[in-house]
């Protein structure tokens, strides 16, 4: 019997609506009650009403890889929980080895994986890592850390500092210090007009960057390998390797934040092996358990971890850090039942393949509507672009995204948008079903967008 069946779904939103203090929403919309779902299995949500929806956003926020229901990870958490539930990431324990060596062996060139519990928090520990190599090599001079425009890092104060999203910081600060942004690489909007090495040529804003601030002061820079909430955003061509020449120029430490990408959304297991790069840190959350458990990680190369020992007699030389939920033991035992459903369904082959099918049918969608300016994207990670008019790629108001994604939902499509991130550029719907989609839900989603995007009025 559920510890909830004492209570009518009423109750339930009666309670939420005097208790509850929403992520992301205003009291206004609050206070009209909040969708209240209470089952899923594969792509698919029910409501208190019994209103079935397809969610093409997993989970709202990029986060239900392999989709809902599935028995084998909760199997996993029940067992290890019943089993041993916590100890302090200080002590070794069966799910934090064995995941650790499945995800490393999904990495070449990484060596060590620190757990903790959010992207944020993952973020976090990179930082401190930089930070931690300054003080040591460098004798604290090699601190600030760089981040793009449009890129999103966290909801901590430091994770905030390392964002490039204006309306996520604002009435937010002061922020960290030492924290410096650095030019976007959004070929759409290219800040050089249309020129053929824009990669290349975005790419050395960054170096700018550093030399400005002087490249013996720069110790990191962090990168997401696919902007996910500035845009859904792919690096242009020559981009990322030109990223990570700079940095080993300077002797940067290059860090990934694959907490959207990782663990299959782009139809590999990690955004940055698109493009042959290898960084020296990687963190990731979100995909790693699908949302069954709380876990992330941040993933180091070996000769990081070994600038982070004591080392001449300091005793403080090592990463000194801990993280609570870390030690929860649900964690990496959802995450490795989650990589094993992974590999054993074939899911990052099925989202490269139905990515392309769900990408070409946005491309139809676009030569069909004039307000979708740009179509892109990843896999099964994909984005449309809402503009006034193509030539001037004018972006439409905020309140047209909201228009189309309440529009998907009442045709029982879930989708997202960017969401108070940018002044003007809040006019980008994005897609990330869970990567055990099929074909026939492909068209579904395509279908709805149609029939939508058929009523939208500017």
């Amino acid at each position: 019997m559920s510890q909830y069946s004492e209570y009518t779904n009423e109750q339930i939103h009666t309670m939420d609506k005097a208790h509850v203090w929403h992520h992301l929403t205003p009291a206004a919309a609050a206070e009209k009650g909040m969708p209240l779902y209470v089952k899923g299995e594969g792509l698919h949500l029910w409501d208190a009403d019994d209103n079935c929806y397809l969610d093409a956003s997993a989970g709202g926020v990029w986060v239900t890889n392999v989709g809902y229901g599935r028995k084998a990870i909760v199997d996993a958490i029940s067992e290890q929980l019943m089993e041993l539930n916590y100890f302090a990431g200080s002590m070794a324990s069966k799910p934090a080895a064995v995941f650790a060596s499945r995800l490393l062996e999904k990495m070449p060139g990484m060596g060590k994986v620190f757990y903790s519990s959010s992207g944020s928090e993952a973020n976090e520990k990179a930082f401190k890592m930089v930070r931690q190599i300054s003080h040591k090599k460098y004798g604290g001079k090699k601190r600030k850390i760089l981040y793009r425009e449009r890129d999103y890092h966290g909801t901590t104060i430091a994770a905030l500092s390392a964002t490039g999203q204006s309306q996520r910081r604002d009435h937010f600060g002061p922020f960290v210090p030492d924290f410096v942004e650095f030019p976007h690489c959004f070929e759409y909007r290219s800040q050089f007009g249309d020129v053929e090495d824009y990669g290349i040529k975005a790419a050395q804003l960054m170096e700018e960057v550093i030399l400005q601030e002087g490249p013996d002061t720069v110790g990191g820079v962090i990168i997401e390998p696919i902007t996910a909430g500035g845009g859904v955003i792919l690096p242009p061509e020559g981009y990322m390797a030109e990223i990570q020449r700079i940095c080993r120029k300077y002797d940067i430490l290059l860090i990934v934040d694959e907490v959207v990408c990782g663990l299959g959304r782009t139809g590999a297991w990690f955004g940055y092996q698109h493009y042959g790069i290898q960084p020296d840190i990687v963190t990731m959350a979100k995909g790693v358990a699908s949302g069954y458990a709380a876990i992330s990680c941040t993933v180091t190369t070996d000769a990081v971890y070994q600038m982070l020992q004591e080392d001449n007699g300091d005793k403080l030389g090592f990463f000194r850090d801990i993280s609570t939920y870390g030690g929860c033991l649900a964690g990496p035992a959802a995450a490795l039942a989650n990589l094993n459903i992974i590999e054993e369904e074939g899911l990052i082959a099925n989202c490269a393949h139905l990515g392309e099918v769900l990408l070409q049918g946005l491309h139809a969608l676009k030569e069909k509507y004039p307000m979708i300016g740009d179509v892109r994207g990843k896999g099964l990670f994909c984005g449309i672009e809402l503009v006034l008019n193509r030539e001037t790629k004018e972006p439409v108001d905020e309140a047209v995204a909201i228009q189309i994604v309440n529009a998907c939902k009442e045709a029982g499509l879930l989708i997202g948008r960017t969401n108070r991130s940018f002044e003007t550029f809040n006019n980008i719907l994005n897609m990330s079903p869970a990567l055990c989609i099929t074909a026939e839900q492909i068209e579904d989603i395509l279908n709805i967008l149609d029939r939508v995007f058929a009523k939208v009025t500017l």
